[in-house]
């Protein structure tokens, strides 16, 4: 067993580090902002742009070719760097809705999440749906309402949205001065004073900020009177009638802290870099089979939240990233891995700028840590270098999407059957194993179409295979729990079908949710579950 004793150097090192994700729905600008995020901790001199797809930059989070040629996230990604005397961990999730799943995983990993809002668009469908799960989870949620530098929403009445639709109560940090397209800045509550902003090159670098007081003669030079007086105005209902700032109320998820900004632009993102990291909470303990793990837990723990493969296309490696949970992270260590049940040494760990690698020697509680992986890691495993235990299950998602898949060129299936493999197990997509026609069929499961068309992408990018696809009738993926009788032996409707998942389990197929009662009612004893965990443990 790996202990180490909690010194104080140890619980510095837990206190500052900061890891959470940005969520938002397509398009309100999440991995633009994680870029300026970079460019104001210094990790990047110069930040690209997801939209210039023909420009020679693209955004640092976005690494896979596809990625760079649509403009889209449809991996998360993970990146550390220093600010400010804090180590932050940003994890940047796709943001298309037809890659939910990722984003789901993510935010197990992570301790506080940044709700990103469109200003002229308000609350969308998937931000809702994301934040269902931050909530769940209970953990603070930071809203930076971004695009201030078009025309936008009432503020109030992004407020009020905010409160009505995802049902937590706000509380403005700052307030935008000109929201119809005439951005200039922000003015900052807790210090009274006014933020302007100007040059920055169009968000390429920073900007430069002037900052005065509400109440003072430079205010009077340098802002147009009826900015001034609309601004005065507003902040007397707000500090009126608006919710005040609870911290207590922010770490326990009931109260949002507001933002806003323009990431485009870098207008107010420092400052909320800055009174983000002030609030947000350290490294929060997890919940495991054998009782809570706090972070200065002596022993070493983590989990796996996420594999990915071929980041390294001239390597064609294979990596398993970590969440530190508590203790400290040393290279070489032995651990005992839940999965499979056996001790392993964890070697070259890394860590990253995107797909920008370093070696690292040791890891806190907070950190995210990418393993080689020669193929014994699996998402939802545990590492511990104490006692044996199991932190909570990551859940699957159900497909909804189906679809028939073999390689176009027989002589390759080994390197079809390959990818298949190995981007099921990164989670990207869910393979299948149909028997029931008579010969072996391969089915993928997707929760969105899109993924149907990185699949295609990757394997023949990745593996050099073109695939033929043929989209199957199925809606609906059932788990076998419990079975009266052998699976084939079931009464199903004729639309229905068997078959095993990639962790040999027993799952049944549907076209419609009536075909799901017939199945019920026709096999007394059936249980069926909609989701089943990452990984099975005897």
């Amino acid at each position: 067993m790996t202990q180490l004793p909690v010194t104080d150097a140890y619980r510095q090192q837990i206190d500052k580090r900061r890891t959470f994700a940005i969520i938002s729905h397509p398009d309100a600008g999440k991995t633009t902002l994680t870029e300026k995020l970079l460019l104001y901790g210094g990790a990047i001199r110069q930040a690209g742009s997801v939209k210039a797809r023909k420009a020679e930059r693209h955004a640092t989070s976005d690494w896979m070719d596809i990625e760079k040629q649509r403009g889209i996230s449809v991996t998360s990604s993970a990146m550390q760097f220093e600010f400010d005397g804090f180590r932050i961990n940003i994890l940047d999730t796709p943001g298309h809705q037809d890659f939910s799943e990722d984003t789901y995983r993510v935010l197990v990993a992570a301790d506080a999440a940044v709700m990103l809002i469109d200003a002229a668009k308000g609350v969308e469908a998937q931000t809702i749906k994301l934040f269902k799960v931050c909530r769940m989870r209970g953990i603070p949620i930071f809203t930076f309402v971004n695009k201030m530098d078009r025309a936008a929403k009432d503020p109030f009445a992004l407020m009020e949205e905010i409160e009505n639709v995802l049902g937590i109560r706000t509380c403005p940090m700052n307030w935008p001065i000109g929201v119809d397209g005439d951005f200039q800045g922000v003015y900052i509550r807790d210090s009274g004073t006014i933020s302007l902003y100007s040059g920055g090159n169009h968000g390429a670098n920073m900007v430069q900020e002037t900052q005065v007081e509400l109440n003072s003669p430079e205010a009077d030079r340098l802002i147009a009177a009826h900015y001034l007086s609309r601004l005065r105005n507003e902040i007397e209902l707000l500090d009126v009638a608006g919710d005040g700032f609870d911290r207590r109320a922010v770490l326990s998820g009931q109260l949002t802290p507001m933002f806003f900004g323009s990431a485009i632009t870098n207008f107010g993102v420092e400052p909320f870099l800055e009174a983000f990291l002030d609030i947000t909470p350290p490294p929060l303990p997890r919940a495991a089979d054998i009782g809570t793990i706090a972070p200065d837990t002596e022993f070493f723990s983590g989990f796996v939240f996420k594999i990915q493969a071929n980041m390294n296309p001239a390597h064609r490696d294979r990596l398993a990233f970590i969440r530190v949970v508590s203790g400290e992270f040393r290279k070489d260590m032995s651990v005992w891995l839940s999965g499979d049940d056996k001790i392993i040494q964890l070697k070259q760990p890394q860590q990253f700028m995107a797909n920008e690698r370093e070696a690292v020697e040791t890891a806190y509680p907070g950190d995210i840590v990418g393993l080689f992986d020669p193929g014994f890691f699996h998402l939802g495993d545990t590492l511990s270098g104490g006692p044996h235990l199991r932190f909570s299950a990551i859940p699957i998602f159900a497909p909804e999407h189906f679809a028939r898949v073999r390689p176009e060129d027989s002589m390759k299936r080994k390197q079809f059957l390959k990818g298949l493999t190995q981007l099921a197990e990164e989670g990207a997509i869910q393979l299948f194993t149909r028997t029931e026609t008579g010969f072996e069929e391969l089915l993928v499961g997707v929760v969105g179409m899109l993924q149907f068309e990185v699949l295609e992408h990757r394997l023949k990018s990745e593996y050099g295979v073109t695939m033929l696809m043929d989209n199957m009738p199925f809606r609906f993926v059932r788990w076998v729990e419990k079975t009266p009788q052998p699976v084939d032996k079931l009464k199903l409707t004729s639309t229905s079908g068997r078959a095993k998942d990639g962790d040999g389990r027993d799952v049944l197929l549907f076209e419609n949710e009536w075909s799901i009662r017939l199945a019920s009612e026709n096999n007394a004893g059936l249980a069926l579950a909609e989701t089943a965990s990452r990984v099975t443990y005897e």
